[in-house]
């Protein structure tokens, strides 16, 4: 039975692949850091099939000290961008838009929650994505949901293998707002930055 478990949410969550990502060090992620303008708060990003209606990757930006996005078991790369433990750092609004361009094509768009959070629920979101490490595949949507469920204001999350049910429990809080983004090419999760989007 556990076989079959596990080659479903293979075929589900096809989008959280094993990380084969080299860490940066502790001062590359130091140098990077990037802290945005404007209140703080979170932005689950949930990666949706536009024929199926199935989700095939969940991350997490937050934007607290400094603005990261949690991206477990992730495949978003560029020499540009630091990573360590399954967290990309320096997340300007640039990388943010290169992230969603390089997940959303003709197969996939890019569904942006946001709920606005305190100081403190902030930092200890930061605290807990940056302390977890890095994510087997296909438990990007699990790792999400088990660590905002640690956090005040989020303990209602339930724990799930599902992106998009993962989704449909954020879009229930106070305060969220959602935006979907969409593209039409055949690309994959390094196209967007191949094709020097963020040429600076």
């Amino acid at each position: 039975m556990r076989i079959w478990v596990a080659l479903a949410l293979i075929g589900v969550i096809s989008a959280c692949a094993n990380d084969t990502g080299t860490d940066s060090s502790p001062a590359e992620v130091a140098a990077a850091a990037f802290a945005a303008p404007g209140p703080r708060s979170i932005t689950l990003m949930t990666m949706v099939n536009n024929r199926t209606g199935s989700g095939g990757h969940t991350a997490l930006l937050v934007n607290g000290s400094q603005q990261v996005i949690f991206d477990p078991a992730g495949s978003f790369r560029d020499s540009r961008v630091v990573e360590r433990g399954d967290v990309l750092y320096g997340i300007s609004p640039r990388w943010i838009q290169a992230y969603k361009s390089a997940h959303a094509r003709s197969s996939y768009h890019v569904v942006s929650q946001t709920v606005p959070v305190t100081d403190a629920q902030a930092e200890q979101i930061l605290k807990l994505v940056i302390a977890n490490g890095s994510v087997p595949g296909v438990y990007c949507t699990n790792a999400t949901s088990s660590l905002l469920q640690k956090v005040p204001g989020f303990q209602g999350i339930e724990t799930t293998f599902y992106p998009v049910k993962l989704s449909d429990q954020f879009a229930t809080l106070p305060g969220v707002t959602e935006t979907k983004y969409y593209e039409n090419d055949d690309g994959d999760v390094v196209d967007a930055v191949e094709a020097g989007l963020l040429a600076e």
